[in-house]
Protein backbone atom coordinates (compact mmCIF):
# COMPACT_ATOMS: atom_id res chain seq x y z
CA UNK A 1 0.00 0.00 0.00
CA UNK A 2 1.29 3.19 -1.20
CA UNK A 3 1.72 5.81 1.64
CA UNK A 4 -0.43 8.95 2.28
CA UNK A 5 2.99 11.30 1.40
CA UNK A 6 3.45 9.75 -1.74
CA UNK A 7 0.22 11.49 -3.07
CA UNK A 8 0.75 15.01 -1.96
CA UNK A 9 0.77 17.59 -4.50
CA UNK A 10 0.29 21.22 -4.67
CA UNK A 11 -3.00 20.78 -4.88
CA UNK A 12 -3.55 19.46 -1.54
CA UNK A 13 -1.17 21.95 0.65
CA UNK A 14 -3.58 24.69 -1.46
CA UNK A 15 -6.40 22.70 0.40
CA UNK A 16 -4.75 22.62 3.39
CA UNK A 17 -3.89 26.01 3.41
CA UNK A 18 -7.93 27.57 2.48
CA UNK A 19 -8.40 25.00 5.99
CA UNK A 20 -6.74 27.40 7.75
CA UNK A 21 -8.23 30.97 9.64
CA UNK A 22 -8.21 33.61 7.06
CA UNK A 23 -5.43 35.48 8.69
CA UNK A 24 -3.18 32.43 8.84
CA UNK A 25 -0.06 33.00 7.13
CA UNK A 26 0.08 30.82 3.42
CA UNK A 27 2.56 28.02 3.30
CA UNK A 28 4.36 27.30 0.20
CA UNK A 29 5.93 23.68 0.40
CA UNK A 30 9.79 23.81 -0.98
CA UNK A 31 11.37 20.76 -1.84
CA UNK A 32 15.22 20.87 -1.95
CA UNK A 33 17.42 17.67 -3.08
CA UNK A 34 19.23 16.79 0.29
CA UNK A 35 20.40 17.82 3.63
CA UNK A 36 23.15 19.99 2.43
CA UNK A 37 20.66 22.02 0.47
CA UNK A 38 18.36 23.06 3.52
CA UNK A 39 20.39 26.07 5.47
CA UNK A 40 21.21 27.50 1.89
CA UNK A 41 17.52 28.05 0.26
CA UNK A 42 16.52 28.68 3.77
CA UNK A 43 18.58 31.83 3.29
CA UNK A 44 17.16 32.65 -0.08
CA UNK A 45 13.76 32.39 0.89
CA UNK A 46 14.08 34.22 4.03
CA UNK A 47 14.23 37.21 1.80
CA UNK A 48 11.12 36.10 0.36
CA UNK A 49 9.05 35.52 3.58
CA UNK A 50 6.32 37.99 4.58
CA UNK A 51 3.14 38.76 7.07
CA UNK A 52 1.22 36.72 4.47
CA UNK A 53 3.52 33.76 3.19
CA UNK A 54 5.84 31.21 4.79
CA UNK A 55 8.22 28.39 2.77
CA UNK A 56 8.58 25.04 5.04
CA UNK A 57 11.34 23.06 3.18
CA UNK A 58 11.13 19.20 3.26
CA UNK A 59 13.24 16.79 1.82
CA UNK A 60 11.24 14.44 -1.68
CA UNK A 61 11.94 11.16 0.08
CA UNK A 62 11.27 11.16 4.25
CA UNK A 63 11.78 7.25 3.97
CA UNK A 64 15.15 7.41 2.48
CA UNK A 65 18.36 8.91 3.23
CA UNK A 66 19.45 8.13 -0.82
CA UNK A 67 20.71 11.66 -2.35
CA UNK A 68 18.68 10.58 -5.23
CA UNK A 69 17.75 13.31 -5.62
CA UNK A 70 16.86 14.86 -8.32
CA UNK A 71 15.42 11.41 -9.83
CA UNK A 72 12.64 12.36 -6.85
CA UNK A 73 12.15 15.69 -7.36
CA UNK A 74 11.56 14.72 -11.15
CA UNK A 75 9.07 12.16 -10.62
CA UNK A 76 7.07 14.53 -8.43
CA UNK A 77 7.52 17.25 -11.45
CA UNK A 78 6.32 14.30 -14.40
CA UNK A 79 3.17 13.64 -12.36
CA UNK A 80 2.08 17.56 -12.49
CA UNK A 81 2.50 17.48 -8.92
CA UNK A 82 4.03 21.10 -8.17
CA UNK A 83 2.13 24.16 -8.13
CA UNK A 84 1.35 27.38 -6.23
CA UNK A 85 2.03 25.61 -2.80
CA UNK A 86 4.41 22.97 -3.81
CA UNK A 87 7.74 24.21 -5.65
CA UNK A 88 11.12 22.67 -6.03
CA UNK A 89 14.16 24.54 -5.24
CA UNK A 90 17.32 22.50 -7.15
CA UNK A 91 20.62 22.46 -8.54
CA UNK A 92 20.59 23.75 -11.98
CA UNK A 93 23.68 21.37 -13.55
CA UNK A 94 23.91 21.48 -17.19
CA UNK A 95 20.02 21.56 -17.25
CA UNK A 96 20.17 25.41 -17.53
CA UNK A 97 22.52 25.28 -20.71
CA UNK A 98 21.29 22.47 -22.22
CA UNK A 99 17.58 24.89 -22.33
CA UNK A 100 15.38 23.31 -24.95
CA UNK A 101 18.15 20.49 -26.20
CA UNK A 102 16.39 18.00 -24.21
CA UNK A 103 12.30 17.23 -23.25
CA UNK A 104 13.53 17.26 -19.98
CA UNK A 105 15.78 20.42 -19.93
CA UNK A 106 12.42 22.18 -21.73
CA UNK A 107 10.32 20.99 -19.05
CA UNK A 108 12.84 21.81 -16.34
CA UNK A 109 13.94 25.59 -17.41
CA UNK A 110 9.79 26.21 -18.48
CA UNK A 111 8.44 25.62 -15.17
CA UNK A 112 8.04 28.46 -13.07
CA UNK A 113 7.52 25.96 -9.92
CA UNK A 114 11.34 24.22 -10.00
CA UNK A 115 13.27 27.77 -8.92
CA UNK A 116 17.01 26.18 -9.78
CA UNK A 117 20.84 27.99 -8.93
CA UNK A 118 21.28 29.38 -12.86
CA UNK A 119 24.98 28.24 -11.90
CA UNK A 120 25.56 24.52 -11.53
CA UNK A 121 25.20 23.93 -7.77
CA UNK A 122 25.12 25.11 -4.05
CA UNK A 123 28.71 24.82 -4.12
CA UNK A 124 29.53 27.05 -6.61
CA UNK A 125 28.35 30.40 -5.02
CA UNK A 126 29.82 29.13 -2.21
CA UNK A 127 33.01 29.35 -3.88
CA UNK A 128 32.24 32.63 -5.38
CA UNK A 129 35.54 34.27 -6.09
CA UNK A 130 34.79 38.16 -4.57
CA UNK A 131 33.50 36.60 -1.21
CA UNK A 132 36.60 33.81 -0.61
CA UNK A 133 39.29 36.71 0.95
CA UNK A 134 36.67 36.98 3.46
CA UNK A 135 36.46 33.22 3.96
CA UNK A 136 40.21 32.95 4.58
CA UNK A 137 39.59 35.87 7.52
CA UNK A 138 36.97 34.09 8.86
CA UNK A 139 38.83 30.61 8.93
CA UNK A 140 42.16 32.01 10.17
CA UNK A 141 41.57 35.56 12.19
CA UNK A 142 44.28 37.08 10.08
CA UNK A 143 43.48 39.98 7.37
CA UNK A 144 46.47 39.78 5.34
CA UNK A 145 45.97 38.99 1.70
CA UNK A 146 47.97 36.11 -0.12
CA UNK A 147 46.50 35.78 -3.28
CA UNK A 148 43.91 38.18 -5.52
CA UNK A 149 41.55 35.21 -5.91
CA UNK A 150 39.00 36.63 -7.96
CA UNK A 151 42.11 36.99 -10.80
CA UNK A 152 42.86 33.75 -10.14
CA UNK A 153 39.28 32.36 -10.50
CA UNK A 154 39.17 34.57 -12.84
CA UNK A 155 42.00 33.01 -15.36
CA UNK A 156 41.40 29.34 -13.93
CA UNK A 157 38.37 30.09 -15.73
CA UNK A 158 39.71 31.56 -18.90
CA UNK A 159 42.01 28.37 -19.26
CA UNK A 160 39.46 25.69 -19.23
CA UNK A 161 36.53 27.78 -21.19
CA UNK A 162 37.90 26.10 -24.65
CA UNK A 163 37.39 22.54 -22.91
CA UNK A 164 34.04 23.51 -20.83
CA UNK A 165 32.94 24.69 -24.35
CA UNK A 166 33.61 20.91 -25.57
CA UNK A 167 32.06 19.13 -22.63
CA UNK A 168 28.52 21.12 -23.41
CA UNK A 169 29.07 20.79 -27.29
CA UNK A 170 29.23 16.86 -26.34
CA UNK A 171 26.45 17.23 -23.92
CA UNK A 172 24.09 19.11 -26.76
CA UNK A 173 25.09 16.73 -29.41
CA UNK A 174 24.65 12.95 -27.67
CA UNK A 175 27.94 12.58 -28.06
CA UNK A 176 28.60 12.75 -24.11
CA UNK A 177 30.38 9.58 -23.68
CA UNK A 178 33.23 10.30 -25.35
CA UNK A 179 33.93 13.00 -23.43
CA UNK A 180 32.29 12.33 -20.25
CA UNK A 181 31.85 15.49 -17.03
CA UNK A 182 34.33 13.17 -14.84
CA UNK A 183 36.50 13.27 -17.66
CA UNK A 184 36.49 16.91 -17.63
CA UNK A 185 36.85 17.19 -14.26
CA UNK A 186 39.99 15.50 -14.10
CA UNK A 187 41.31 17.71 -16.34
CA UNK A 188 40.73 20.79 -14.98
CA UNK A 189 41.32 19.82 -10.83
CA UNK A 190 43.84 21.27 -8.65
CA UNK A 191 46.85 19.58 -7.41
CA UNK A 192 49.19 20.08 -4.44
CA UNK A 193 48.67 24.24 -4.87
CA UNK A 194 51.85 26.34 -3.60
CA UNK A 195 50.40 29.31 -1.42
CA UNK A 196 54.26 31.15 -3.03
CA UNK A 197 53.87 29.78 -6.78
CA UNK A 198 49.77 29.28 -7.20
CA UNK A 199 50.55 30.08 -11.21
CA UNK A 200 52.25 26.66 -11.10
CA UNK A 201 48.72 24.63 -10.62
CA UNK A 202 47.36 27.00 -13.27
CA UNK A 203 50.10 25.97 -15.96
CA UNK A 204 49.36 22.12 -15.21
CA UNK A 205 45.69 22.89 -15.99
CA UNK A 206 46.69 24.87 -19.17
CA UNK A 207 49.09 22.16 -20.28
CA UNK A 208 46.92 19.16 -19.79
CA UNK A 209 43.20 21.38 -20.96
CA UNK A 210 45.25 22.14 -24.40
CA UNK A 211 46.33 18.72 -25.22
CA UNK A 212 42.92 17.53 -24.53
CA UNK A 213 41.62 20.51 -26.79
CA UNK A 214 44.12 18.79 -29.31
CA UNK A 215 42.73 15.62 -29.47
CA UNK A 216 39.06 16.73 -29.69
CA UNK A 217 39.91 18.89 -32.97
CA UNK A 218 41.06 16.16 -34.13
CA UNK A 219 38.88 13.52 -33.25
CA UNK A 220 35.91 16.56 -34.35
CA UNK A 221 36.78 18.45 -37.35
CA UNK A 222 33.53 17.99 -37.92
CA UNK A 223 32.40 20.13 -35.07
CA UNK A 224 33.72 23.46 -36.03
CA UNK A 225 30.71 25.15 -37.06
CA UNK A 226 28.38 23.24 -34.28
CA UNK A 227 31.35 24.31 -31.45
CA UNK A 228 31.04 28.09 -32.43
CA UNK A 229 27.44 27.94 -32.12
CA UNK A 230 27.80 26.72 -28.72
CA UNK A 231 30.23 29.25 -27.61
CA UNK A 232 27.67 32.16 -28.85
CA UNK A 233 25.05 30.17 -27.09
CA UNK A 234 26.59 30.23 -23.64
CA UNK A 235 27.59 33.44 -24.07
CA UNK A 236 23.65 34.50 -24.17
CA UNK A 237 23.04 32.62 -21.34
CA UNK A 238 25.76 34.82 -19.40
CA UNK A 239 28.55 32.46 -18.79
CA UNK A 240 31.74 34.20 -20.54
CA UNK A 241 35.37 32.82 -20.35
CA UNK A 242 35.80 35.02 -16.94
CA UNK A 243 33.08 33.09 -15.00
CA UNK A 244 33.15 29.32 -16.45
CA UNK A 245 34.21 27.85 -12.57
CA UNK A 246 30.67 29.25 -11.85
CA UNK A 247 29.12 26.52 -14.05
CA UNK A 248 31.21 23.74 -13.80
CA UNK A 249 30.15 20.45 -11.38
CA UNK A 250 30.05 22.20 -7.92
CA UNK A 251 32.05 19.19 -6.47
CA UNK A 252 34.82 19.53 -8.33
CA UNK A 253 34.82 23.06 -8.17
CA UNK A 254 34.74 22.86 -4.17
CA UNK A 255 36.94 19.94 -3.44
CA UNK A 256 39.25 20.16 -6.14
CA UNK A 257 39.88 23.54 -6.80
CA UNK A 258 39.01 26.25 -4.51
CA UNK A 259 39.93 24.04 -1.46
CA UNK A 260 42.87 23.05 -2.04
CA UNK A 261 43.62 26.39 -2.80
CA UNK A 262 42.60 27.79 0.47
CA UNK A 263 43.18 25.27 2.89
CA UNK A 264 47.76 25.81 2.12
CA UNK A 265 46.80 29.96 2.61
CA UNK A 266 44.91 28.85 5.69
CA UNK A 267 47.47 27.06 7.18
CA UNK A 268 50.15 29.40 6.08
CA UNK A 269 48.10 32.21 7.89
CA UNK A 270 47.41 30.48 11.03
CA UNK A 271 50.91 29.98 11.56
CA UNK A 272 51.94 33.34 11.28
CA UNK A 273 49.02 34.46 13.59
CA UNK A 274 50.08 31.85 16.35
CA UNK A 275 54.00 33.07 15.65
CA UNK A 276 52.32 36.34 16.85
CA UNK A 277 51.02 35.61 19.45
CA UNK A 278 54.20 33.45 21.05
CA UNK A 279 55.81 36.92 20.25
CA UNK A 280 53.82 39.16 22.22
CA UNK A 281 52.97 36.69 24.82
CA UNK A 282 54.65 38.43 28.47
CA UNK A 283 55.29 35.26 29.76
CA UNK A 284 54.58 30.91 28.88
CA UNK A 285 50.77 31.04 30.64
CA UNK A 286 49.39 33.97 29.12
CA UNK A 287 51.43 32.11 25.75
CA UNK A 288 49.22 29.13 26.20
CA UNK A 289 45.83 30.58 27.22
CA UNK A 290 45.83 32.71 23.98
CA UNK A 291 47.50 30.35 21.72
CA UNK A 292 44.23 27.68 22.82
CA UNK A 293 41.51 30.69 22.57
CA UNK A 294 43.07 31.36 18.86
CA UNK A 295 42.99 27.48 18.04
CA UNK A 296 39.36 27.32 19.29
CA UNK A 297 38.37 30.52 17.31
CA UNK A 298 39.81 29.64 13.89
CA UNK A 299 37.72 27.08 11.73
CA UNK A 300 38.30 24.45 8.73
CA UNK A 301 38.32 26.94 5.73
CA UNK A 302 35.78 24.17 3.77
CA UNK A 303 33.76 24.87 6.86
CA UNK A 304 33.68 28.73 6.39
CA UNK A 305 32.42 28.08 2.65
CA UNK A 306 30.00 25.92 3.56
CA UNK A 307 28.08 28.82 5.14
CA UNK A 308 29.43 31.28 3.04
CA UNK A 309 26.77 34.16 2.04
CA UNK A 310 28.52 36.42 0.22
CA UNK A 311 27.05 35.35 -3.01
CA UNK A 312 23.84 37.23 -3.24
CA UNK A 313 25.14 40.21 -5.58
CA UNK A 314 26.07 38.31 -8.13
CA UNK A 315 24.61 38.31 -11.60
CA UNK A 316 23.19 34.62 -11.80
CA UNK A 317 21.74 34.86 -8.31
CA UNK A 318 19.77 37.84 -9.42
CA UNK A 319 18.21 35.19 -11.92
CA UNK A 320 17.04 33.15 -9.14
CA UNK A 321 15.49 36.35 -7.40
CA UNK A 322 13.75 37.06 -10.15
CA UNK A 323 12.82 33.35 -10.85
CA UNK A 324 11.12 33.81 -7.15
CA UNK A 325 9.48 37.08 -8.10
CA UNK A 326 7.83 35.44 -10.80
CA UNK A 327 6.63 32.57 -8.57
CA UNK A 328 4.92 35.16 -5.93
CA UNK A 329 3.48 36.82 -8.72
CA UNK A 330 1.41 33.95 -10.05
CA UNK A 331 -0.07 33.40 -6.40
CA UNK A 332 -2.90 35.94 -5.80
CA UNK A 333 -3.17 35.26 -2.42
CA UNK A 334 -0.38 36.85 -1.16
CA UNK A 335 -0.54 40.73 -2.21
CA UNK A 336 2.62 41.65 -0.22
CA UNK A 337 4.68 39.86 -3.06
CA UNK A 338 3.75 42.68 -5.13
CA UNK A 339 3.14 45.96 -3.32
CA UNK A 340 1.61 49.06 -5.15
CA UNK A 341 3.43 51.34 -2.65
CA UNK A 342 6.86 49.64 -3.70
CA UNK A 343 6.60 49.43 -7.43
CA UNK A 344 10.13 47.03 -7.50
CA UNK A 345 8.54 44.34 -5.56
CA UNK A 346 6.07 44.15 -8.87
CA UNK A 347 8.50 43.75 -10.84
CA UNK A 348 9.57 40.01 -11.62
CA UNK A 349 13.24 41.19 -12.68
CA UNK A 350 13.98 43.27 -9.81
CA UNK A 351 17.07 42.08 -7.73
Amino acid sequence: MKRLTHNLNSAYFEAANRLRPSKARRRIVAYVESYDDVAFWRQILDEFETSDLYFEIQLPGRNSLQKGKRQALMNLFSSQQFGQAMIACVDADYDYLMQDATEASREFNASPYIIHTVVYAIENYQCYAPSLHRAVVTATLNDRLVLDYEAFLREYSQIIWPLFLWNIWGYLHENYKGFTMTDFCGFISLHDVSPSHPEEALMKVRRRVNQKMAWMQQHHPEAKKSYAQVKQKMRDLGVTPDTTYLYIQGHTLFENVVVPLLEPICTQLRKEREREIKQLAVHAQQRQCELSAYQHAVMSIDTVLKKNTAFKDSAPFQQVRAALHRLLALNPSAPSSCNPSAPSSCNPSAP
